[in-house]
C-alpha cells in the first residue's frame, strides 16, 4: 500500500509538468498517453548475467528462523510457466503482467557476481519519464542508471545510488539537486533493509526543481532516449563471506528484481496524440507504448523530427504550449512541388520565411521560383504563376553581359526593363550587337565587348578617337602612321595636336649619323662627341674645325733658304712662328699627310709681299706617292690636275688657286711651290737677288661644291649651298685676321667638320700652356697662359722662353747689348754683342757698374761686385756695410775707410758681448773720442754700462748664456720706473696698482671687478638688502663678481648690483629677498605690482592688495558680488570695510555693523558714547565666564546629539543584539522541536521587555536633551551677542593693526625714498672718484701727470731760472734808475709832439694826462710831429696800401687763371706737336727706311744684272 501511494503521487508531479491534452493537436502541442516501454519488448531487455543459463544452479535466502527451506534451485534454460517451470528466473519476469502470480516470478543473476547491468533497447527515440525496481533480495549496495539518445553509441548518467558514495563512486557531488541535468549520488534507496520488496525509483524530472520551461530544448533532451541501462557495481552482504571463502556462502548473495517499470512514451516533440507500431512490430499487444508518432502539424519522421515534403518555409521546431510551430508550405508559384529550409535565408528575412524552391519548372528560378533563369524575362502581361512567364531573351551573346542575359523583370525604381539586354562597356544596340563609337573588335572573350580604339588624339585626323570598328585602324595626319597613328613617320618626330601630327627631325647633316631620331625625344643619332638634340653642338672639351685647320707652317717646310722672321710691334698677322723667307727661284715643299676626308680642297697660301709688284709665277706640284686608282675618290684626276700656276698679287696677304686638288684620306702628299718669276725682275738693279717674299702658310680648305650635303641635288642641299655662297663663309677663313663667323656659316661649318673628322675634334689643350682643358668650339683654339702661342698652347711666343705652367718668359734681351731679341727657347739667354754680359745682355762684366758705360766698384776693399745701375756694393765683408762698404755693421764700431792695414777695420761691440755671441743686447755702440771708452746704445729692456742688467719693468739673467731682458707680464698694471715693481729675476709682479692683485696684476682684487688688463677695477656697488649677507663685510663692503660685477643675489632679486625685484616680485626692503607680487590673474592689469608696496594694479571693479577683493569701500566675494559699504561716517575709522564680512570699521567706543552704535562698555546716544562706569569691568568678567561655560555645554550637547547616547547604553544594545541573533539562528534552523520554539518563545519576550525599557529610558533622555537644548538655545544667544562684541573688538583692532602698517610703509617710504636719493648721490659721486682714479685718463693722472712733468721742468730748470732770474733782477735795476732820469717833457715832446710844460687847454698836441672834450685822451693830432702822430700817419699809409694790395691780389688772381688756361693749352697743344712730332719722326724713319730698302733693292737689282750680264 505505501509503495502504491508513493507511485500515485510520484505519477502526479509528473503529470502536473505535462502540457494540457485537451485542447488537442489542432490547437497546440499534443503528446501521446505515457505507459510502460517494457510491455511488448521481452525481446529487447537483456542482463548481462541471469542465473540457471547454463544448468541448474543452486541458491539459498537470508529468512527468518521459522522458514523451513532456505535453499532453492535455479534453471533459466526454459521459459517460465506458473505450472511446469516456476524456477525459470530471466530477465523478461520483471515486466509487470498484473497477474496472480507475480510474485512467484522474478529476474535472478548469478551468485555472488557484484557487476551486473540490465539493458533496454528501444527501436526509437522515447519520452522517458522515470523508473520502479521492486527488489525480491536486498536492494544493490551500489548501482547506477544510464541512457542513451543515439542508440548506444555514447551514454550518459542520470544517477548513482550507494550505500557509501564516497567509497563506491568517489568524486560525485551527494548535495541537493540544482537543476535538472545534475549527476549526483543518493543513499536512501542503497539501505540493506528491507531484505525483500524494497523499491528503487528514479524520476527524470525531479518534483523539487521547478521547471519554467518543459518545452525547453534542454527538458526535452533530459528526457530523450533510444537505449536505457542500470549497472549494479555492488552487492548487500552479511560480512560472512569475508570470513567464509566457500562457494556455498555466495549462493545467497546475488540481484533479484519481482518487477521492473520504465514508464515512457513514444517521443514526437509535441506533434503528436498517438503512436502507431513500427514496421515489424505487432500492433496487437495489448498496454504496448508504440514508437512511430502518428504526426500532425505538417511533420513527419519516426518521430515527427521533420517538415512534411513542400512544408519547408519555416524551421522545424517542437510543438510548444498554446503554440504548434506547425511546418509551412513554401511558396513556389506554381513552378515546383519540392523545396528545402535554410537558414540563412530565414535569418536574412527576419525570420518570416526560410523556405527554398527546389528544380524550378517553365525557366523559373528563385527561392520561390519567382524569377526568371538568366537568359529569359518576365512577361509583364503575365501572371507569375503562369508557366509561360518567362520569355527567352534575344540578345547577341558576344556584346551582351553575361553571355546574352537580359533585364528579368521591369523595375523603375532599379532602372531594369524587362527583356532589355545588358551591352557589355563599350557595346551598343538593342541586342548589343555593334561596338560604340570609338571601339572595334566584338568579342565573347573581351569582357567589356569591344576593344577601345587605341588611337591616339594626337595622331588621329581632328583630335578623333574613332577607328574601323572591325580592323580597329585609326584616321591618322599627313605625317603619322602606325595603327593607333601613334607613330611618326621615319624621320619625323614629337607627336602632338599640330595640323600635320609630327615634326621633321631635321637632324644636322653632318653631326648626326642620318635623318633618323627618337620618336619621343626627336635626339638624333650623333657622329662621335657630338650632341644635342640635331647633334648641331660639340661636347664639352671638343670643337669643330675652321676651313683654313689642316694649316702647314712655312718655316716648318723643307726649303731651299729659310729664314725666321720676326715683326715686332706690330699685330699677328701670320700665324705660328713667323715666315718662310723665300728669294725668287726658290722652292718650298710640304708633306702633307693627315688628310681627314677624301675629297677637293683648295689650297689657301699666306704670304707678305716685299716687293712693290706681283710675283708674276708660282708653280704648284702635288706630288703623289704613285698612280690614282680609278676606283679611288681621285679616279678621275688627271697629271695637270696636280700642276697649278698663280700669281701673288703685291696688295694681298693671300691668294686661293681656282683650281682645286683632289687628296685622299690616309695618302701622304708632298705638295711644292715653286717662285719662279717676279714680275718686274728686269728693272731692278742689282737684279733678281732682291726679289723676295715672306711666306707664312699653306692650308688646306674644303671645297663645299665637292661635299655631297652641298651637291647632292635635294632642295636642302641645294638650300645649304645657297647659304653657304651667299653669306661668303669661304672667305671668312682666309685672311689670318679673320671676321666674326655669324652663326649661319657656323651651323653649316660644324656639319662639314664633322663629315670630314666623322664627329668632333678633342681640344688636346696643353694641361701646362692652357688655363683650362675647354677650347672655343669655333675652332679650337686653347685658352693661352701668357707668351703662350699655337692653336693647343703648346710653345713660346717668339721673344719668350721657358715653356711651363705659368706661361713663357719674355726673353728681355736689351736693345743696346743683344744682337736680335730672340733668345734659347730653354734657357732664355739673349745673342749678346762684344762688350754686354748677362742672361740679357744688359749689364757689365764683373767689378764693374752702369752699362753701357760700365766703371769699377767703389767698395774700400771690402766687397768685389756692386750693383749693375746704381753701383752700390754686394756683400760687404768684414763686418762693414753701406752702399760704399764705408761703414760699419750694426753691432760693430770702427772705420772701415781707413783700410784693415791702418787699423780701421770694425770691431764687436762689447754689450756685454759682441754680436752672434747670444749675449749682445745693443742695438750700436761707438768709441768717445776724449776717453776712448766704448759706449752701447742698449735694447730696451736692458741697461748698464754694457747693457748687462734688465731695465725696470722688465726680468731675467742676461749675464747667462742664452739669458734675455723679458717685460714683466703684469698687464701694464704696474708702475715700470719702480726697480721693485717686479721681480728682476723671476718677473712676479709685486706692487700691483689700480686695485688689481695676482701674480701677473690679472685681476681686480677682492671687492672690485672689471677688465684689469684696461686698468678699469671698480669698486663692487652691491645694494646690501638684496645681496647675500654672507658676501658683505659691511653694509658698503661687499664682494662680485670680479669680470661683470655681479653681485650675488638674495632669491627674486635682480641686477648687476641687486637693487631692484625680479619681475612680479616686492619688498626688496625685507632684506630676505623679494616676495612674489600673487596678483590675481585675471582681475589684475599685469602680474606686477609696485615694488615697495605690493600693490597690484587692479582691474575696474577690484582692489585688495592682490585684486582678489572688491574696489576700495566695497566689499563681499568679487566672483559673485561686490557691495558698498554701508558706513556711518561719524562712527568710522576708515571708510573702507571689511571685504569679507561688510562690517564697518569703527571708531573707540562705537561699534555695530555700520558703525552706528555706541560699543559695549559705552553709553549715550550716538555719535556722543561715552565710557561707562569701571564697574562695568566686574560684571563684564562675570558674563565672560558664564559664557565659557555655555559654551562647554553647548559642545557637550552637541556631542550628544551626534553619537546618539551610544556611548552609555553600548552594553545594553550588545544583549540586544546577541539575543535577536540568537532567535533569528532558531528561527532559520530546520525541524524545530518544541524545545526550540519554547526557548525561542521566551527570548521574545525579554527581548519585548528590554525594548520596552530601552523606550522609556529612551523617552526621558529625550526629555533631558529638549531642556538641554533650550538652555542651549539660550546659551547661544548670548554667546552671539558676545562674539558680535568680539569681532566689532577684533575690527578695531584690525583697523588700529592697518593704520600702524600704513604709517610703517608711509614713513619707510619716505625713508626709503629719501636714503635711495642719498644713496644713488654717493654711488654716483663714488662713480666719479672711481674713474678719477682707474680711468685712465683722468682728471687725477692728468694732474699727477702734470705735477710730475712740473716737478721735472722746475728741477731741470732751477739753476737757469735762478740765474736769469738774477739777471732780470739786475736788469730791472737798471731800468729803474734810467726811469728815474727821464725828462717827461721831452717825452711829451717826442710822444705828443708838443712842449711838455705846455697846459693841456692851450697845447694843440695834448699831452700826458690831457682829454678832449669828449672824454677821451688827447695826444698828438694835425701839423704835431710827436711819434704819436707819426705813427697815425704810418697807419693810414699802411691801410692804403693794404687796399691797394689787394686789388693788386685780385687782379693776379684773374691772370693766374688765364695763365692755368693758357698752361693748359700749351700742354695740348705740346701734346699735339709731341704727337705730329712722333708721326713726323715715324714718317721720316719709315721713309729712310724705304729709301734704305730702295737703296738695296737697286744695289740687289744691280748686282743680279751684273750677274746676268756675267753670265
Amino acid at each position: 500500500l505505501r509503495c502504491s501511494c508513493e507511485i500515485l503521487l510520484f505519477l502526479s508531479a509528473v503529470v502536473a509538468q505535462e502540457p494540457d491534452h485537451s485542447h488537442g493537436c489542432a490547437h497546440g502541442s499534443c503528446y501521446p498517453a505515457t505507459g510502460d516501454l517494457l510491455v511488448g519488448r521481452e525481446k529487447n531487455l537483456k542482463a548481462s548475467s541471469t542465473c540457471g543459463m547454463r544448468r541448474k544452479e543452486p541458491y539459498c535466502i537470508v529468512s527468518h528462523l521459522q522458514d523451513e527451506k532456505k535453499c532453492f534451485d535455479c534453471d533459466s534454460r526454459r521459459p517460465y510457466d506458473p505450472v511446469y517451470n516456476t524456477i525459470n528466473h530471466r530477465i523478461e519476469n520483471v515486466i509487470t503482467t498484473f497477474k496472480p502470480h507475480r510474485k512467484k516470478s522474478w529476474w535472478q543473476s548469478e551468485n555472488g557476481k557484484p557487476d551486473v547491468f540490465i539493458q533496454l533497447d528501444l527501436e526509437a527515440e522515447f519520452h522517458f519519464t522515470h523508473l520502479i525496481m521492486t527488489f525480491k533480495t536486498f536492494r544493490p549496495a551500489a548501482m547506477l542508471i544510464e541512457r542513451s539518445a543515439d542508440f548506444g553509441r555514447s551514454w550518459q548518467v542520470y544517477r548513482y545510488f550507494a550505500h557509501d558514495c564516497d567509497t563506491s563512486f568517489p568524486g560525485i557531488s551527494q548535495g541537493h539537486l540544482r537543476t535538472i541535468n545534475d549527476v549526483v549520488c543518493e543513499s536512501r534507496y542503497s539501505d540493506i533493509e528491507p531484505s525483500t520488496e524494497g523499491e528503487v525509483i528514479y524520476k527524470v524530472l525531479d518534483p523539487a526543481i521547478r521547471i519554467e520551461d518543459p518545452y525547453s530544448p534542454d527538458i526535452q533532451n533530459q528526457l530523450k532516449i533510444t537505449n536505457l541501462r542500470v549497472n549494479f557495481t555492488k552487492l548487500h552482504t552479511l560480512g560472512d563471506n569475508l570470513l567464509d571463502p566457500r562457494a556455498e556462502i555466495k549462493e545467497k548473495y546475488y540481484y533479484a528484481i519481482y518487477e521492473l517499470v520504465v514508464r515512457g512514451n513514444c517521443f514526437c516533440y509535441g506533434h503528436a496524440s498517438e503512436c502507431a507500431p513500427i514496421d515489424g512490430i505487432r500492433g496487437d499487444i495489448e498496454g504496448m507504448v508504440h514508437g512511430r508518432c502518428v504526426c500532425n502539424h505538417n511533420t513527419k519522421g519516426l518521430n515527427c523530427e521533420q517538415c512534411n515534403d513542400f512544408y519547408n518555409d519555416l524551421p522545424w521546431r517542437p510543438a510548444e504550449g498554446r503554440n504548434t510551430n506547425a511546418c509551412k508550405k513554401c511558396n513556389c508559384n506554381s513552378h515546383s512541388s519540392v523545396c528545402h529550409f535554410d537558414m540563412a535565408v530565414y535569418l536574412a528575412t527576419g525570420n518570416a520565411s526560410g523556405g527554398v524552391c527546389d528544380d524550378c519548372q517553365h525557366n523559373t528560378m528563385g527561392r520561390n521560383c519567382e524569377m526568371c533563369k538568366p537568359f529569359y524575362y518576365k512577361d509583364p502581361t503575365r501572371d507569375i504563376r503562369d508557366p509561360r512567364v518567362c520569355i527567352a531573351c534575344d540578345c547577341d551573346p558576344d556584346g551582351s553581359q553575361n553571355g546574352g542575359m537580359c533585364d528579368s523583370n521591369t523595375d523603375p525604381s532599379l532602372g531594369m526593363v524587362g527583356g532589355q539586354c545588358r551591352c557589355k562597356a563599350n557595346v551598343e544596340g538593342p541586342r548589343c550587337d555593334k561596338c560604340k563609337t570609338g571601339f572595334f573588335g566584338l568579342s565573347a572573350e573581351n569582357p567589356e565587348g569591344c576593344q577601345p580604339c587605341q588611337c591616339d588624339h594626337r595622331g588621329t585626323v581632328s583630335g578623333s578617337s574613332q577607328c574601323d570598328p572591325v580592323s580597329g585602324d585609326c584616321f591618322c595626319k599627313r605625317l603619322v602612321t602606325g595603327r593607333s597613328c601613334d607613330q611618326c613617320l621615319p624621320e619625323h618626330w614629337a607627336l602632338s595636336h599640330d595640323l600635320n601630327g609630327c615634326r621633321g627631325c631635321e637632324c644636322d647633316v653632318g653631326g648626326a649619323l642620318d635623318n633618323h631620331c627618337s620618336m619621343d625625344s626627336g635626339q638624333c643619332r650623333c657622329r662621335s662627341h657630338m650632341v644635342g638634340r640635331q647633334c648641331s653642338q660639340v661636347e664639352s672639351g671638343f670643337f669643330f674645325m675652321a676651313l683654313d685647320h689642316f694649316l702647314y707652317e712655312a718655316e716648318l717646310s723643307k726649303m731651299g733658304q729659310v729664314r725666321l722672321e720676326h715683326q715686332p710691334g706690330r699685330p699677328a698677322s701670320w700665324t705660328g712662328l713667323g715666315f718662310s723667307w723665300v728669294p725668287e727661284g726658290g722652292t718650298l715643299e710640304f708633306i702633307i699627310s693627315n688628310v681627314p676626308y677624301s675629297m677637293e680642297y683648295d689650297l689657301l697660301i699666306r704670304y707678305e709681299s716685299q716687293m712693290p709688284r706681283d710675283w708674276e709665277e708660282v708653280r704648284i706640284t702635288v706630288i703623289r706617292p704613285g698612280p690614282i686608282p680609278t676606283s679611288s675618290p681621285c679616279g678621275n684626276t688627271i697629271p695637270d690636275d696636280d700642276r697649278i700656276t698663280v700669281s701673288l698679287p703685291a696688295g694681298s696677304r693671300f691668294v686661293v688657286p681656282p683650281q682645286p686638288v683632289c687628296l685622299e684620306r690616309g695618302v701622304t702628299y708632298t705638295l711644292r711651290f715653286e717662285f719662279r718669276r717676279y714680275q718686274d725682275a728686269n728693272s731692278i738693279l742689282n737684279g733678281a737677288a732682291s726679289a723676295i717674299v715672306l711666306v707664312d702658310s699653306v692650308a688646306l680648305m674644303p671645297r663645299h661644291t665637292s661635299m655631297e650635303m652641298f651637291n647632292a641635288g635635294d632642295p636642302s642641299s641645294n638650300t645649304r649651298k645657297q647659304t653657304y655662297e651667299r653669306y661668303r663663309c669661304h672667305e671668312g677663313a682666309k685672311s689670318v685676321a679673320r671676321p666674326m663667323m655669324s652663326d649661319t656659316c657656323a651651323k653649316l661649318i660644324i656639319s662639314m667638320s664633322a663629315i670630314i673628322n666623322d664627329g668632333a675634334l678633342p681640344c688636346n689643350c696643353d694641361p701646362q700652356g692652357s688655363v683650362s682643358s675647354l677650347c672655343d668650339v669655333r675652332g679650337g683654339q686653347c685658352r693661352c697662359r701668357p707668351n703662350i702661342i699655337g692653336r693647343r698652347c703648346d710653345q713660346c711666343a717668339p721673344g719668350t722662353y721657358g715653356f711651363g705652367p705659368s706661361g713663357c718668359i719674355a726673353c728681355g734681351c736689351s736693345l743696346e747689348g743683344s744682337v736680335t731679341r730672340l733668345c734659347d727657347k730653354l734657357t732664355g739667354q739673349c745673342q749678346c754683342r762684344p762688350g754686354a754680359f748677362g742672361q740679357h745682355c744688359d749689364g757689365c762684366q764683373a767689378g764693374h757698374w752702369g752699362f753701357p758705360s760700365c766703371r769699377p766698384c767703389q767698395c774700400n776693399g771690402h766687397a768685389d761686385q756692386c750693383d749693375q745701375r746704381t753701383g752700390a756694393c754686394i756683400n760687404c765683408r768684414d763686418n762693414t756695410g753701406g752702399d760704399k762698404c764705408d761703414r760699419c755693421a750694426g753691432g760693430y764700431y770702427g772705420n772701415p775707410v781707413l783700410g784693415i792695414s791702418s787699423g780701421g777695420h770694425c770691431r764687436p761691440c762689447p754689450c756685454p758681448d759682441g754680436p752672434n755671441s747670444g749675449r749682445h743686447f745693443a742695438a750700436s755702440c761707438y768709441q768717445d773720442n776724449r776717453n776712448r771708452q766704448i759706449i752701447c746704445n742698449c735694447n730696451q729692456g736692458y741697461t748698464g754700462a754694457r747693457c748687462e742688467e734688465c731695465a725696470p719693468g722688465y726680468y731675467g739673467n742676461p749675464s747667462q748664456p742664452g739669458g734675455r731682458c723679458q717685460p714683466c707680464q703684469c698687464n701694464n698694471n704696474i708702475d715700470m720706473s719702480d726697480m721693485d715693481a717686479c721681480d728682476r729675476q723671476t718677473g712676479e709682479c709685486r706692487k700691483c696698482l689700480y686695485n688689481t692683485e695676482g701674480p701677473n696684476c690679472g685681476i681686480c682684487r677682492s671687492g672690485y671687478f672689471g677688465d684689469a688688463s684696461r686698468r678699469n677695477c671698480r669698486k663692487c656697488t652691491c645694494n646690501f638688502l638684496g645681496t647675500e649677507r654672507t658676501q658683505c663685510m659691511e653694509r658698503e663692503d661687499c664682494v662680485c663678481q670680479r669680470a661683470t660685477g655681479q653681485c650675488q643675489c638674495l632669491p627674486n632679486v635682480i641686477g648687476l648690483t641687486c637693487d631692484h625685484c625680479a619681475p612680479s616680485h616686492w619688498n626688496l626692503a625685507s632684506g630676505r629677498g623679494c616676495e612674489p607680487c600673487s596678483c590675481d590673474p585675471n582681475n589684475s592689469v599685469t602680474s606686477s605690482c609696485n615694488e615697495f608696496t605690493g600693490q597690484c594694479q587692479c582691474r575696474d571693479g577690484f582692489g585688495g592688495k592682490t585684486c582678489t577683493d572688491c574696489q576700495e569701500n566695497y566689499w563681499g566675494d568679487p566672483r559673485t558680488q561686490c557691495r558698498a559699504c554701508d558706513c556711518d561716517w561719524r562712527g568710522i575709522e576708515t571708510s573702507q570695510c571689511n571685504r569679507l564680512t561688510g562690517h564697518c570699521v569703527c571708531q573707540q567706543g562705537v561699534s555695530g555693523v555700520r558703525c552706528d552704535q555706541c560699543a559695549r562698555g559705552f553709553s549715550g546716544q550716538f555719535p556722543n558714547c561715552q565710557p561707562c562706569h569701571q564697574c562695568f569691568g566686574d560684571w563684564d568678567r562675570i558674563v565672560q565666564d558664564l559664557a565659557v561655560r555655555t559654551k562647554a555645554l553647548a559642545e557637550r550637547a552637541h556631542e550628544i546629539q551626534t553619537t546618539g547616547l551610544i556611548g552609555p547604553y553600548e552594553k545594553a544594545f550588545k544583549e540586544l543584539e546577541e539575543k535577536l541573533t540568537q532567535a533569528q539562528g532558531i528561527v532559520n534552523a530546520r525541524n524545530a522541536t518544541a524545545a526550540a520554539v519554547a526557548t525561542l518563545m521566551e527570548l521574545m519576550e525579554d527581548l519585548r521587555a528590554q525594548i520596552g525599557d530601552t523606550t522609556d529610558t529612551l523617552n526621558r533622555l529625550e526629555g533631558d536633551l529638549t531642556i538641554v537644548q533650550d538652555s542651549n538655545s539660550e546659551a547661544s544667544k548670548e554667546l552671539s551677542a558676545l562674539e558680535r562684541e568680539a569681532k566689532e573688538l577684533n575690527l578695531t583692532s584690525e583697523q588700529l593693526h592697518r593704520q600702524l602698517d600704513i604709517l610703517k610703509n608711509s614713513n619707510f617710504l619716505g625713508a626709503y625714498d629719501s636714503i635711495r636719493s642719498s644713496y644713488n648721490k654717493s654711488r654716483d659721486a663714488e662713480r666719479r672718484a672711481n674713474e678719477s682714479t682707474t680711468t685712465r685718463p683722468s682728471t687725477v693722472s692728468q694732474s699727477a701727470d702734470t705735477r710730475r712733468r712740473t716737478e721735472r721742468l722746475i728741477a731741470a730748470k732751477k739753476d737757469d731760472f735762478n740765474r736769469k732770474n738774477a739777471a732780470n733782477k739786475r736788469g730791472l735795476g737798471d731800468l729803474n734808475a734810467r726811469a728815474q732820469g727821464l725828462d717827461m717833457k721831452k717825452l711829451n715832446e717826442k710822444v705828443c709832439g708838443a712842449p711838455g710844460d705846455a697846459p693841456c687847454g692851450e697845447s694843440p698836441c695834448g699831452g700826458a694826462g690831457c682829454r678832449d672834450d669828449d672824454g677821451n685822451r688827447h695826444c698828438g693830432g694835425l701839423n704835431c710831429n710827436g711819434a704819436v702822430a707819426a705813427a697815425d700817419n704810418a697807419l693810414e699809409k699802411a691801410k692804403h696800401a693794404e687796399k691797394e694790395l689787394s686789388k693788386a691780389m685780385g687782379e693776379v688772381e684773374g691772370l693766374f687763371t688765364k695763365v692755368a688756361e693758357a698752361k693748359t693749352k700749351a700742354e695740348e697743344a705740346k701734346g699735339k706737336a709731341q704727337a705730329a712730332l712722333d708721326k713726323a719722326t715715324a714718317t721720316k724713319n719709315k721713309v729712310e727706311r724705304s729709301n734704305n730698302d730702295l737703296r738695296d733693292l737697286i744695289k740687289q737689282i744691280r748686282e743680279f744684272l751684273t750677274r746676268k750680264s756675267f753670265y
